[in-house]
């Protein structure tokens, strides 16, 4: 059956094979259901404060909530705030608190402290602590359209009482309610962050649907169902549905491919190279011998894959980059052909990245913005940088991980039919992202996934404020114009004019061409057929609280 699996590796095929004749139920042997998922990247904290990326987002999730939350559609709709008024033209948040939100009970706490009701102060504590430099918080940025005081450390979020919190910002930011709802807005238990300090990353003490039972790092993460959960189903049932959830961290992602056909899986996401042919047809489409046998889910996704330069001078080792050259950048961004690529490596799976940083679908996307193959122009554009067929430019080297080696192979591959001499250089992917951070690499591979559905995030990537590693501008891209649009956009409460603004910003964005865009990606879901209650979405956040597990038949 596996004909692919047993071609690459013959003895773990034939293991696939033999074991698929099972026919778990899916949930433990007393019953309980338990949902079971892989994350191959792993996390290294359970703290909200530095959900930066998918993996610790969807861990977050198991044990935070915040005032507002994403529902199934992308909306921000009331989660620990019940409603809320905006007043004097957008730049005052006045959000009324729920009643009956409790802290999962630490017994480590003071009996007084474990478990209490959360109240407004909770988050005043949380959200100030964002921009502790003490936690140092990548989520910091978020902070930053609230109003401060003249020294800049007190942000004016205030408890009018228990129940009621009031936020008030620079100047009227549209975005503002989405931002709320991202992870790094949770509310944290402060008695819990003092007691346990820098454990604080393994006890997690929040709202949510889960609360932690075991945390084996690198191996998995167990999390039990918190019977005083506040949000409850249509019909007034209690929510989560689940007993469970197991989080495993496999990080060969062909283990996890075949853990999920043997049963031991219950959703899988995303596609890898290990994989894709055994799973789709060229054209994207379920593999005939698996049709029936699970669910495979597609959806646009609000994640745009790239390459990132470091575009600063004063980087050790980037101060004479013939990438520094906007003509060099702009010559690769011409020399592959991204359709080709799509089509062969990703078997028809996103969008070629033939277009600016905003993906399709978000307001200020402008198809006649971004580079499609043309390397008649690459060549003419290195001649014009005066690097003619490449001469004179050293060896450049790309940072990457494993699960991206086909697709830079492929890049590398056209880029030496330019002339240039290519050299692919493979980390972890924890260790990737941490060099990345630390601007330790020159150019490297990169995505971004939406925090909250509007462009402003994506451009947030350019804002000379945002430089890493205070915030997500890991190019450290400059411009002063370009500031200035990203400031005005960020202030205009008209969506069309905002999108307009916002295309303009891109436009800039990639005649400067700090980033070379790959593709759009697609969210890839698949799910065993006994699942419910897991609807896709275009941020690929896993919502479990209304998921559902029945026997298998």
């Amino acid at each position: 059956m596996l004909k692919w699996l047993l071609r690459k590796t013959p003895l773990l095929g034939l293991m696939v094979v033999l074991l698929e004749a099972c026919n778990p139920t899916g949930n433990g042997s007393d019953g309980r259901q338990v949902f079971r998922f892989n994350d191959a990247s792993g996390i290294l904290t359970l703290d909200p404060a530095f959900a930066k990326d998918q993996s610790h987002i969807w861990a977050s999730m198991l044990f935070y909530n915040g005032l507002v939350r994403f529902d199934d559609r992308l909306r921000a709709v009331p989660c620990i705030a019940n409603s809320w008024e905006i007043l004097d033209s957008g730049t005052t948040y006045r959000f009324h608190l729920r009643t009956d939100v409790f802290f999962h009970a630490a017994p480590e706490l003071p009996k007084e402290a474990a478990g209490r009701m959360v109240v407004a102060d909770d988050f005043v504590y949380s959200l100030h602590r964002l921009t502790d430099p003490a936690v140092a918080s990548p989520g910091r940025w978020v902070m930053r359209p609230v109003d401060q005081d003249s020294s800049g450390t007190h942000l004016s979020i205030t408890a009018e009482n228990d129940s009621t919190l009031l936020i008030r910002l620079r100047h009227p930011f549209p975005p503002f309610l989405s931002l709320l709802a991202m992870p790094y807005c949770a509310v944290v238990q402060k008695e819990a962050v003092q007691y346990f300090g820098a454990d604080f990353r393994s006890h997690p003490c929040g709202t949510g649907p889960f609360r932690l039972f075991l945390w084996k790092e690198g191996v998995r993460l167990v999390a039990w169902k918190n019977d005083r959960y506040f949000i409850k189903d249509d019909s007034g049932h209690a929510l989560p549905y689940l007993d469970a959830v197991e989080m495993r961290f496999i990080n060969d992602k062909q283990s996890a491919f075949i853990e999920f056909l043997k049963g031991n899986l219950d959703f899988l996401s995303g596609l890898d190279p290990s994989y894709k042919d055994e799973l789709l047809t060229r054209d994207g489409k379920l593999q005939q011998r698996h049709q029936g046998r699970f669910q495979l889910e597609t959806l646009p996704y609000l994640n745009t894959e790239y390459l990132g330069i470091l575009v600063d001078t004063n980087v050790v080792g980037m101060r004479n980059n013939p990438l520094l050259h906007p003509k060099v950048r702009q010559a690769l961004a011409y020399g592959f052909d991204k359709r080709r690529m799509m089509l062969f490596l990703r078997n028809n799976m996103g969008t070629p990245g033939d277009y600016g940083f905003i993906p399709p679908g978000l307001p200020g996307f402008d198809s006649t913005t971004g580079y499609r193959f043309d390397p008649d122009r690459a060549r003419a554009l290195l001649r014009e940088a005066g690097f003619p067929g490449g001469k004179g430019i050293p060896e450049i080297v790309l940072g990457t991980t494993s699960s991206y080696l086909d697709l830079t192979e492929y890049i590398k591959s056209q880029w030496e039919d330019l002339g240039l001499r290519i050299r692919i250089d493979i980390n972890q992917a924890a260790v990737h992202r941490k060099l990345v951070a630390e601007q330790k690499l020159g150019f490297f591979r990169g995505s971004w996934i939406a925090d909250y559905p509007d462009a402003e995030n994506y451009l947030s990537l350019f804002y000379s404020r945002n430089a890493a590693p205070r915030g997500p501008n890991y190019t450290h891209f400059h411009d002063p114009e370009t500031d200035r649009l990203y400031e005005q956009a960020g202030r205009t409460i008209d969506d069309s004019l905002r999108a307009k603004l916002y295309a303009e910003i891109d436009r800039k964005v990639m005649e400067a061409s700090p980033v070379i865009i790959l593709y759009y990606d697609k969210v890839i879901r698949l799910r065993r057929n006994n699942v419910e209650g897991l609807p896709p979405n275009s941020m690929n956040l896993l919502l479990l609280d209304r998921v559902r597990k029945s026997a298998m038949r």
